[in-house]
């Protein structure tokens, strides 16, 4: 793929969501003594909800993620201590709490990226990911109607994957801003540097009554199992399933119903993938008869069922709609395809020492710029799909360990495009990856306070194409290598890489 098509794609890409998806999931909650802070008050990635462990009045709940609810602790003597609530505050319902996420990573090629990884992505060069800041106000239904709602901030190097368009990222019709004229349109809008700046990922109100709780604003998606906040993973880095495979946030209207402590069902109509406010036919239509061509409405839901005894959890979710999609041949305007992804996740916190986690995604995009011939134009049906399996050990009161293993297939070479950072500034960058990625990833989380935790990992990535002839020949992309992110090309000339980096997560 060449530099300029791929600047074209990554538009497109970026515009409709493509690479910046999904959100915190409790990797492990396997000893509520070190993972307190940690709570899945709904369902989503499957682990046990925080009322199970201790009385309702107790928990402190952080809704709004779901349904990987994270940051939350089960009591005051157990949970991280909070320096920002005060009683007036507080006796109205409302907590005011958050996170400082700082780390560095590196891997064996020198490349001062660290090839598709995302948040972390340079190599040998601190990052302040996050300054988290969240204000909200839980719902309480126990005695009849009742409203709530939630803010949140987010400073620092994750920003870039996290913007909305229309809201703190640029329409797809608009700019670059402060990136300059070589950043593509629909880039985050709300940078302090070329490395740094601000987030909005979360502004809605909730209204509940009985069983149900009626969510209306910008959230986070209940796609998936990792999720943005830092506070919600086990690991540092990302899964390629969350980084390029899943919406990151949503606006719109969600409805959660919770029948029984064993099932909850989500339901709820968007504007689609990581899209504020910019109509689907901002820039036009290059295939006005498609059906429901002009409307970008998408649907998200689904269900959750947990065992009797809620160490088991199953989670499906859905998001389907109309979005925006590459410009295809001699099209003036981008095409408008439908977009599609199921997610599943089971989780089984097997006894007090094990907890095994198990998700699959499946996505699918039509009218995608494939590189498949269609009627003289560059069009197709694009898929992306993988398995991903975390397996986590409590060592001590302080100390759990962890691995990942994945397989992500990107079926199409439409999904992974690298380094998005540069991307986004007109740097060199490459996508058109079509075949399979491999990585395994081990890891510790140690907390030796209430308020801190350490997360050193090491991982490796390998890289499968589809053109093994291609990439022995220089002709077709490789992901990894030292040249990769350079000025010397786009691509790199490795098919695999190993990394190594640590963050430190202090609450308060």
């Amino acid at each position: 793929m060449s530099l300029s098509k791929f600047r074209l794609s990554l538009a497109a890409a970026l515009v409709s969501g493509t690479a910046l998806a999904a959100e915190p999931g409790t990797p492990s909650r396997i000893d509520t003594s070190i993972y307190d802070q940690y709570a899945q008050a709904q369902t989503g990635s499957g682990l046990p909800p925080v009322q199970a462990a201790v009385p309702q009045e107790e928990a402190y709940e952080l809704r709004g993620l779901p349904p990987q609810e994270a940051a939350q602790e089960t009591s005051a003597e157990e949970g991280p201590e909070r320096y920002l609530e005060t009683e007036f505050l507080t006796s109205r319902g409302i907590k005011t709490y958050g996170w400082v996420d700082a780390g560095i990573g590196a891997n064996n090629w020198a490349s001062p990226f660290n090839g598709p990884i995302t948040f972390n992505d340079r190599n040998w060069q601190g990052q302040m990911n996050q300054l988290y800041l969240v204000n909200e106000k839980l719902v309480d239904t126990s005695e009849g109607l009742d409203w709530g709602g939630r803010v949140d901030l987010l400073y620092g190097t994750d920003y870039i994957y996290n913007s909305a368009r229309g809201w703190d990222g640029f329409l797809a019709n608009q700019g670059s801003g402060v990136y300059g004229p070589g950043a593509v349109a629909g880039s985050p809008s709300w940078a302090s540097s070329k490395d740094y700046g601000l987030n909005i990922p979360q502004i809605y109100g909730e209204l509940g009554y009985g069983d149900h709780i009626v969510k209306v604003g910008h959230f986070y998606t209940i796609i998936g199992y990792e999720v943005v906040p830092a506070i919600g993973n086990f690991f540092y880095t990302h899964a390629y399933t969350m980084q390029y495979g899943e919406p990151f946030t949503h606006t719109g209207i969600l409805d959660t119903w919770t029948p029984n402590d064993q099932m909850t069902v989500y339901a709820g109509i968007t504007q689609g993938w990581d899209n504020f406010s910019d109509p689907i036919n901002s820039q036009g239509i290059g295939n006005p008869g498609y059906i429901n061509a002009n409307s970008n409405a998408a649907f998200l839901g689904g269900v959750s069922f947990k065992n009797s005894d809620q160490t088991q959890a199953f989670t499906s979710t859905v998001s389907s709609g109309n979005e925006p999609v590459a410009f295809l041949g001699a099209n003036t305007f981008p095409n408008v395809g439908n977009r599609s992804i199921w997610s599943n996740v089971y989780t089984n916190e097997i006894n007090d020492k094990w907890t095994y986690v198990f998700q699959n995604d499946n996505g699918w995009q039509f009218n995608a710029n494939t590189g498949l011939q269609n009627q003289g134009q560059l069009a197709g049906l694009a898929q992306w799909y993988g398995i991903n399996q975390y397996l986590f050990y409590n060592v001590s009161d302080t100390v759990v360990a962890g691995m990942r293993f994945e397989w992500f297939r990107d079926n199409n070479g439409y999904r992974v495009f690298a380094p998005i950072r540069n991307g986004w500034v007109g740097g060199p960058a490459v996508g058109g990856f079509q075949g399979n990625f491999f990585q395994a990833t081990w890891g510790l989380n140690w907390k030796p306070t209430r308020n801190w935790i350490i997360r050193p990992e090491v991982r490796y990535d390998w890289y499968s194409p589809d053109d093994m002839a291609g990439a022995r020949a220089g002709t077709a992309p490789l992901p990894f290598g030292p040249t990769f992110g350079t000025l010397n090309g786009p691509g790199g000339d490795k098919y695999g890489q190993l990394y190594g980096g640590c963050d430190a997560i202090w609450q308060f």
